[in-house]
């Protein structure tokens, strides 16, 4: 008998767990979600790291070092997050050279603070790139408008990236071009094309929990047929423009290359409301190439009850469609929803990576005078 995580690998989907600890890597609990949950591959935030390094469980020699040769903050969080993502990839290397480079990838964030800024992200990603030292890491740069030349810039330097915080069918069409355009200028440049991968992160849960909001504020019969129903229509609309742009004859010159196509990568998969089933976001996003990466709660549950019955996207546009009428036809605007989730959504990992600024600067002040 097969595991359902099993069954979800077999169906094409590759699971990443979405958390990172150092306590994770040293007592081999990553190794085991590898073994017995069908992981392979990670993604981090600087939500993730903010509780990972908060908790300070495995990292106090690493401050008390840091204090001890006189680092400033965000130098020591810079050393203590790639040092986590640099174990990780040496962790996942075996599956990374078993799928020729497409799985046992480990991505890590540009500070959140570069998230309007063009120039800061380039810079930071290929430092980030640089310090962590391996081939399987994924660089996540958001995709803001600021973020779309950046995306473009690190791919041609030959830089695998994550593009995070997707939203907006809109907004993935313009990061779907930034890549290609990123591929162009990198096959210009002489980079082997099939050393670059991407990913583009496209966030689920949280359209669910914006959309049902405001049709609960309506609160018509209509409206509440409505609810849990957008996030799902976004992300199989989503596969569906993936499926076009990657048909098209730009893309697949590149492909003739030696190129990647861009996985799409279903993020945000926790289940936000407990009336809905807690594998939903899992069961409901079966598609081939496709990436889930679910935090622990959601892929245990995945492994003990979830139901694969194969493809669970592409059968399913013309209904995806179907509530986009609908819910344009009730007052919901899907554009004000997304572009709303996305200036939250860096918000939030800005709050996220302060309080881990304010953790970091208490630790390295708190450090015995004797490690300092």
């Amino acid at each position: 008998m097969s595991t359902p995580t099993q069954d979800l690998s077999a169906a094409g989907v590759s699971i990443w767990l979405d958390d990172l600890s150092r306590q994770r890597i040293t007592t081999g609990n990553l190794q085991e979600l590898i073994d017995s949950h069908d992981v392979v591959g990670v993604t981090t935030n600087p939500s993730i790291f903010q509780a990972a390094i908060s908790a300070g469980i495995g990292y106090e020699e690493a401050i008390a070092a840091q204090a001890s040769a006189g680092a400033s903050t965000d130098d020591t969080i810079f050393a203590l997050t790639t040092t986590d993502v640099r174990d990780a990839c040496d962790i996942f290397r075996p599956i990374y050279d078993a799928t020729a480079g497409v799985d046992g990838r480990v991505s890590i964030e540009v500070s959140p603070d570069l998230a309007h800024d063009t120039a800061a992200t380039i810079a930071e990603a290929k430092k980030l790139f640089a310090t962590v030292d391996r081939a399987n890491v994924l660089i996540k740069i958001p995709a803001t408008q600021a973020g779309l030349p950046a995306i473009t810039e690190v791919i041609a330097a030959g830089i695998s990236v994550n593009v995070t915080l997707i939203f907006s069918l809109e907004r993935y069409a313009e990061v779907i071009d930034a890549y290609l355009a990123g591929l162009e200028r990198a096959h210009g440049g002489d980079f082997d094309l099939s050393s670059i991968h991407s990913v583009a992160s496209f966030f689920v849960s949280r359209v669910d929990t914006e959309v049902d909001k405001r049709l609960t504020a309506i609160g018509t019969d209509e409206a509440l047929a409505l609810k849990s129903k957008a996030g799902l229509a976004n992300a199989r609309l989503a596969y569906e423009l993936f499926e076009q742009k990657f048909g098209e004859k730009r893309a697949q010159d590149l492909v003739a290359l030696g190129a990647n196509v861009q996985r799409p990568l279903w993020a945000s998969t926790g289940v936000k409301d407990p009336a809905l089933p807690d594998t939903l976001y899992v069961t409901e996003l079966v598609a081939p190439g496709t990436v889930n990466t679910m935090p622990e709660k959601t892929l245990a549950a995945t492994r003990d009850h979830g139901v694969i019955t194969g493809d669970t996207i592409t059968g399913n546009y013309a209904d995806a469609h179907a509530v986009f009428d609908d819910l344009a036809a009730i007052g919901v605007d899907l554009v004000d929803v997304t572009q709303l989730l996305e200036d939250e959504g860096v918000e939030k990992f800005i709050a996220s990576w302060h309080d881990l600024q304010g953790t970091v600067t208490a630790a390295l002040t708190g450090a015995p005078e004797s490690q300092r």
